[in-house]
């Protein structure tokens, strides 16, 4: 019976959020053209905002929470939902139709990520994020943000060249239509949350790994499906913007609250995390760069090669999550056979790139 509840509670809380992403979407792609302001810039502020709610909820009751399993939970699900964004909602999005990239991204947006990344990632290396990191985070909210308003202006000349204005919402519909399309996606994320939380808790799962895994994916329901919804429409500014603004969002606001919550005793920070996780995230944020910079366009083989990564992903932390020796085989096949794949078709990808531009000199 309790699986039977589970269940339930995981295939509703997805209608709400496939519900929740119309509207959002909608909102979005609304009030972009009520402001003139080009949708890539909605994407990584209003759209990222809203569909990290569920995150910022989740990591901040955990952290209220306290203990080690709270810490856990929190800094596991920031750091799952910024790799499952980039494998999966990128990679689901480009598979439903190929992303062209703004030039901005690959100039601008992505090389700060992944300074943020790589900065988060050494702030916690003391296996603690303090209150000073945190207030650190914040500041680097506010002057992202300052620079995003800055940017929405040098950029709003382009706006009519970047989106179809005819059939424009009113101002109270697209409203609307944004706190609805929020409010369903923060309660179809708990909902579903709720029902993998109980499932995974029923198999023995640790607090790490239920937060690296299942939390981290019901969190990022509203990005993936924001994004796939964004990506059927033909808004890529706002798939791609969503998932890079998201990742931003998740360590600057939400660790960056979580660290000033903890107060003095600082935010805790798995072991295991910090070798193994979080250089993941900085990875695969790195590995956007080539996929950006070539061509200009995500391609469906370039999707699907991000989704089968994650897959190799979740693999991994179920085989180390048991005793068994599988765990430390698994990684020597990714080590001598799946890491020299993905790196050859990345230098394919560049030499295309460059015989392509050749081509066309």
């Amino acid at each position: 019976m309790p699986y039977a509840l589970s269940a339930f509670e995981i295939v509703a809380g997805i209608l709400l959020l496939f519900g929740g992403g119309e509207l959002f979407v909608a909102g979005s792609v609304a009030l972009s053209l009520l402001f003139g302001i080009p949708q890539i810039v909605i994407g990584l502020t209003v759209v990222s905002m809203g569909t990290s709610a569920p995150e910022l909820f989740v990591s901040l009751l955990s952290t209220i929470q306290g203990g080690a399993g709270g810490d856990a939970i929190a800094v596991s699900n920031v750091v799952g939902s910024n790799i499952f964004n980039v494998l999966i909602v990128l990679g689901a999005s480009a598979a439903v139709m190929p992303l062209r990239v703004k030039s901005r991204l690959v100039r601008r947006d992505v090389p700060l990520l992944l300074g943020v990344s790589m900065a988060t990632w050494g702030m916690a290396s003391g296996g603690r994020l303090t209150w000073v990191a945190g207030l650190a985070l914040i500041t680097g909210t506010v002057i992202n943000l300052l620079w995003e308003i800055r940017s929405a202006k040098e950029e709003s000349s382009e706006a009519s060249d970047d989106m179809d204005t005819d059939g424009a919402a009113p101002a109270p519909v697209a409203a609307a239509k944004l706190a609805a399309g929020l409010g369903l996606l923060v309660l179809g994320s708990q909902v579903l949350v709720k029902g993998a939380i109980a499932a995974a808790q029923g198999l023995g799962v640790s607090e790490t790994v239920i937060g690296l895994t299942i939390v981290a994916a019901g969190t990022s329901m509203p990005e993936l499906v924001t994004s796939l919804v964004a990506a059927y429409r033909g808004k890529a500014d706002l798939a791609i913007g969503n998932v890079v603004g998201s990742n931003l969002l998740n360590q600057l606001v939400i660790l960056g609250l979580c660290a000033l919550v903890s107060g003095e005793r600082g935010l805790g920070v798995d072991p295991v995390m910090l070798v193994r996780d979080f250089p993941i995230m900085v990875l695969t944020t790195l590995a956007c760069l080539p996929i950006f910079w070539t061509g200009g366009v995500i391609t469906r083989l370039e999707g699907w090669i991000l989704i089968a990564l994650y897959g190799l992903y979740v693999i991994e932390q179920i085989l180390s999550s048991t005793a068994s020796t599988a765990s430390d085989e698994f990684r020597l096949i990714a080590l001598v056979a799946i890491l020299p794949a993905l790196l050859i078709f990345l230098v394919w990808t560049v030499l295309r790139w460059k015989k392509k531009r050749h081509q066309l000199a």
